[in-house]
Formats: structure tokens, C-alpha cells, sequence
């Protein structure tokens, strides 16, 4: 009929009966991109709308699972892709395979459908967090599904009508346009009092049906959720980082900052389904921006205390392996050696300086590298953010001859600098 939308069934909660039931109803009444609301292009609001939860807990998670295994970039660009604009007949990509209507270019639609090629595979490859892209998929995946089981029967999107159908008809004879449909009576009386246009009471009125209005999307309330949630994390951050202390590997940083992001995560889905959560973001985020910092700076595992080392060996049972500090400089001057004297050990400090300095005579192979700030290592230089670590095989101005000097100079912040002297 004619003005009419067409609107997904109504589904209860009891009425999705198992994961295949729901998988299908979720795609028969998936978000739709809403105009306002959106800062880019409208998935976050989308299923914030669709499920009664604020779309900024979407949008945290979806940040959360970029920077922790890049899977929320890819998740993003599928919700663009496969959610419809809600004055659309049909997503994107179906309304690239002429399925209906979409406002979206179809150029547009063809860069980002090729886009996923590059990007699912960045997305699953490895990375800082062992498994981040396959954990943050899963687990949003787990989220949207317990979404709709227990809100998919709210805010069910309808169907904007599809332009050009009427349920009239036209027709010419003889030049005259004679028209049917049903929205409107005939224009031509050869009477002059068309039975259209007589004013009569219906002997038996139509009953007038109200349609049940749709349930309200309950009202987020105070829950312990987040509370709970914030408990678990603390104490998950603080077993690992006692772990960490005491010397068990993996549990660095990156990781630890990793579960307990995870944890969150988990506490905000939980929250959203019970109207909570939302004061979990005010950890997540700056968590989040840490995780950033670790992955855009490598820092390494750097023992050793804070201040600074200077030391002069003048003997070869003198020189450490390590010369290690957490913060601070370290200035190390080999030239006091013996004459021949071999020298193989390494530099690092996680906030600081470090400079070496080498005999004229000595044959060098180092290796220097600083994540942010600058490098001079024996005449080649850098500097700036994520330097690329330089080696260098320097033999002197004598020549080959002289003892052999094996070093690695590095820092994550900070300047590195090798010379002579």
C-alpha cells in the first residue's frame, strides 16, 4: 500500500530461542546511522540508539580494541558498510549490489568495501598484546550479541518507503489521461454529484483500533557493576604488577595496562546491560592513552635505579655487561683501558642520556638506538620520534688492527651518543 513503511516483527525476549534465531533477527532489524548524534559516521550512535545505551561506551570500546589489536578500525568500517542510514532503504554495500537505495557514493562505498583487505590482516597480526586483535573481536562480538538478546526487542528500526510506488494506475485514451488510485477519488462527474463527494454517516463504522505503543527502553539505574568492576581491576593491576617486580617476564607494562583494560571492557559491557558502567570510562581512557604511549615508545624492561652513572674502568675486570638505570644518565668513558684491551657490553636507561666513549685505536661494531629524542653514533645521526635503530662498523683511522669493541647503546627517551676521544 502505498505511504505505508514496513517494519521489522516485534521480538520478545523468550521468542529468540538460540544464537542462529538471534544472528538473524539482529540482521533483520541491525542499527541504522542516524544524522544527529554521529562525529564520524554514525555506527557508535547507531547501536547506542538501537539498544538504549550511551553511545559513548560503544565508542570507548571501539577505541579500546584499536589501540589493544586494531580490530575496532575494521569493526568500524563493517558497521559503515552494513548499517543503513536512517533515511536509506538498504545499507551501502547492498545498495551497491542494487538491493535499494542508499545516499552513500558508490566510489565511496567501493574504497572502504577494499579498505577491509588491508586492514582485517593489520588487524590480526601480531602485535604488542599477544592475541589483542582476536580478544577485542571476540569479546565486542559477545557484547553486541547479549545486546540483543536482552534489548533487541526495543527501538526496532522501520523502513523508509521505497520512492515511486503507487498503488494507482495511469493510462491515455485519445489524449485524455485517465487515472486509478486509491488515495484520491476521480476528478470527472457527469452527474455533478459524485457519490465521493456525498457527505453520509457509515451505517457501521470500522471499530477504531489503537496500536500498542512500544514498550520505553528502561531507564538506566545505579548499579554495582561498576563498582565491582573497578575492584576486579585494581586487583588484577596489582597481582601483576608484584609479578612483574618480581622478575616474571610477562608481565611488563604494555601487559598489564592490557588486562586491565580488558577488564574494564568487560565491566562496561556488563554495565550496559544493567544500566551501569559509565563511570568505568573515566579509568579507560587515560588507560587507554598510556597504551598508546607503549605502543608508539617501546619502552623495555630497564632495571637498575634512578640518577645517574659515571664510570671511568681502568682495568678489563672493571667494565660491567650491563650498565642499566631506570631514570636518569649514564656516561660511560672507555679510553682509560689498557692498551688492546676487548670490550663487549651494553647501555640502556628507560628515561635518560647515555654516552660512550670510545678509544681512537679501538674497532668498533655498535648498535644505538633511541625511541624518542636523538642518536649520534659515530658520525651518523638521527633524531625525532621512532628512530630506527643505527649500527655502525667504524675501524678507526688506523685501521683494522686495534681491540675489538662490541657495544649497545640504547634508551627509550632520551639522546645516545658514541664518539671518540
Amino acid at each position: 500500500m502505498s505511504g505505508t513503511s514496513t517494519q521489522p516483527p516485534e521480538t520478545s525476549k523468550s521468542g529468540l530461542n538460540g544464537f542462529e534465531e538471534t544472528v538473524k533477527d539482529f540482521w533483520v532489524s541491525r542499527p541504522r546511522r542516524p544524522k544527529q548524534g554521529r562525529k564520524a559516521a554514525g555506527v557508535a550512535a547507531a547501536i547506542g540508539n538501537r539498544y538504549g545505551i550511551d553511545p559513548v561506551l560503544v565508542r570507548v570500546a571501539l577505541v579500546a580494541a584499536t589501540v589493544f589489536g586494531g580490530i575496532g578500525i575494521a569493526l568500524y568500517v563493517v558497521g559503515w558498510l552494513l548499517f543503513a542510514d536512517e533515511h536509506d532503504e538498504v545499507s551501502p554495500i547492498e545498495g551497491l549490489i542494487g538491493r535499494g537505495r542508499s545516499s552513500m557514493n558508490p566510489a565511496l562505498t567501493v574504497v572502504l568495501a577494499c579498505s577491509l583487505f588491508f586492514v582485517v590482516p593489520w588487524s590480526f597480526a601480531g602485535n604488542w598484546f599477544d592475541g589483542g586483535g582476536f580478544f577485542g573481536f571476540g569479546l565486542l562480538m559477545l557484547a553486541l550479541y547479549l545486546l540483543h538478546r536482552s534489548r533487541g526487542q526495543f527501538n526496532r528500526p522501520a523502513v523508509p518507503p521505497a520512492p515511486g510506488h503507487d498503488a494507482g494506475f495511469t493510462m491515455t485514451d485519445g489524449g485524455t489521461t485517465v487515472s486509478s488510485s486509491t488515495d484520491a477519488p476521480p476528478q470527472w462527474d457527469p452527474l455533478g454529484a459524485a457519490p465521493f463527494a456525498w457527505d453520509l454517516p457509515d451505517p457501521n463504522p470500522a471499530p477504531v483500533l489503537h496500536e500498542p505503543a512500544a514498550p520505553p527502553v528502561p531507564r538506566r539505574r545505579s548499579s554495582a557493576v561498576s563498582k565491582a568492576t573497578f575492584a576486579v581491576a585494581l586487583v588484577a593491576a596489582g597481582v601483576m604488577t608484584a609479578l612483574g617486580i618480581s622478575g616474571v617476564p610477562w608481565f611488563d607494562p604494555a601487559h598489564i595496562i592490557g588486562v586491565t583494560l580488558g577488564v574494564l571492557g568487560i565491566g562496561m559491557v556488563a554495565g550496559s546491560l544493567t544500566g551501569g558502567g559509565r563511570g568505568l570510562i573515566g579509568l579507560a581512557v587515560p588507560l587507554s592513552i598510556a597504551g598508546v604511549a607503549l605502543t608508539a615508545v617501546p619502552f623495555q624492561a630497564v632495571g637498575g635505579g634512578v640518577g645517574s652513572i659515571n664510570a671511568t674502568p681502568r682495568a678489563a675486570g672493571e667494565v660491567l655487561p650491563v650498565y642499566e638505570q631506570t631514570a636518569g644518565d649514564i656516561d660511560l668513558d672507555l679510553t682509560d683501558l689498557p692498551s688492546g684491551t676487548p670490550v663487549t657490553t651494553i647501555v640502556r636507561t628507560t628515561l635518560g642520556s647515555s654516552t660512550v666513549i670510545v678509544p681512537e685505536d679501538a674497532d668498533v661494531q655498535v648498535t644505538c638506538a633511541s625511541s624518542v629524542g636523538d642518536i649520534e653514533c659515530l658520525g651518523r645521526s638521527h633524531s625525532g620520534l621512532g628512530n630506527a635503530p643505527i649500527t655502525v662498523t667504524d675501524l678507526g683511522r688506523d685501521g683494522a688492527g686495534g681491540p675489538k669493541y662490541d657495544l649497545d647503546v640504547t634508551t627509550s627517551t632520551g639522546s645516545v651518543e658514541v664518539r671518540r676521544g
